[in-house]
């Protein structure tokens, strides 16, 4: 057990197979089948800004004018750029997409108890 450990210290790890070893799972596969870098970057943002709206929209959305609306996604929009480069090593995807399926979920038992109190009166 001690060979393997030293063998393993003792092997070259390039710059590159230490950054993808420490990205979350979902930033990982985008890196690696995207054509380039930059690419897989405008992919990430967009994941996040999506899953954040969806999210946003499930959860705290209120009915408010256009304006207010615009308004409210561009602040949005502005804040995923953050939240990107926390996507990079952090899961951040992946948290979305359980909230956004745990809001889901909450939304669908909600419309269904109206639509059975509905029926009951």
């Amino acid at each position: 057990m001690k060979l393997f450990s030293l063998i393993l210290a003792s092997a070259p790890i390039s710059d590159t197979d230490r950054v993808f070893n420490r990205m979350s799972a979902v930033t990982r596969y985008v890196y690696e089948n995207a054509p380039n870098n930059q690419v897989a970057g405008y992919i990430i943002f967009f994941l996040v800004f999506i899953l954040s709206a969806i999210v946003y929209k499930l959860g705290f959305a209120k009915k408010l004018s256009v304006g207010k609306n615009i308004i409210i996604y561009i602040f949005l929009f502005l804040g995923c750029i953050l939240l990107t480069f926390f996507a990079l090593f952090l899961p951040m995807i992946e948290g979305l997409i359980v909230a956004a399926l745990v809001l889901i979920l909450y939304k669908i038992r909600l419309w269904r108890e109206k639509k059975e109190e509905k029926e009951a009166s």
